[in-house]
């Protein structure tokens, strides 16, 4: 695709307004890098406009902070702005609440619930899961590999080290077992290997 259009522009800008002033957990870094850089990743591996758009889209429903927008009002821009397929594709990577019944999940529930739905989930969306869990394991192994005090990666964002390592590698090995093959699962796979076995320090603490 090419590196640049109007659609993509618009996404960004969509993007920032509604993470405003929100920012990486435990850092103070923009919280809107994050989707441009899912957008790099994916525009690396030559993905389809749309489905970077809904990269830079992915967490806009999820993880808005934007003041007097609700999911629904969210679920409404996003489909008149970038179509019902883009919103399809940004709600199938976006954490649910409730479940069918309407009744709410637990943190573990929400979990489960979004890597059962990867069985349905088209290649598009799978893409976005993908390069959304890259980014942030890339993110955490950057910052372990260059410090001198790995624990202080983990303490700073609240992460339990086990729980966190187990995340990354049920998502990379539920793609895998629903039959997304792409060359980013690959990389993917390796990073979680390198995270596995990065330095810990003392992050046992916080377990």
């Amino acid at each position: 695709m090419r590196g640049y259009s109007d659609r993509i522009n618009h996404a960004l800008a969509f993007a920032a307004k509604h993470h405003d002033t929100q920012v990486r957990k435990g850092l103070r870094m923009p919280y809107v890098t994050h989707a441009a850089n899912v957008a790099v990743i994916l525009a690396h591996y030559g993905c389809a406009e749309m489905v970077v758009v809904s990269g830079i889209l992915h967490d806009a429903i999820e993880d808005s902070v934007r003041d007097g927008y609700t999911r629904d009002d969210l679920f409404d821009r996003i489909g008149a702005k970038f179509g019902e397929d883009m919103l399809q594709t940004v709600l199938a990577v976006t954490r649910r609440r409730t479940d069918d019944d309407g009744v709410e999940m637990s943190k573990d529930d929400m979990k489960d619930d979004y890597l059962a739905r990867l069985a349905t989930a088209s290649d598009g969306a799978r893409w976005v899961c993908a390069a959304h869990n890259m980014h942030n394991v890339g993110t955490i192994l950057a910052d372990l590999l260059r410090t001198i005090e790995p624990a202080t990666v983990w303490l700073r964002g609240g992460l339990a080290r086990d729980s966190t390592l187990h995340w990354y590698r049920a998502v990379h090995e539920r793609l895998r077992a629903v039959g997304f093959q792409a060359p980013i699962m690959h990389e993917l796979g390796e990073m979680v290997v390198q995270l596995e076995s990065a330095p810990t320090g003392d992050a046992e603490a916080v377990l």
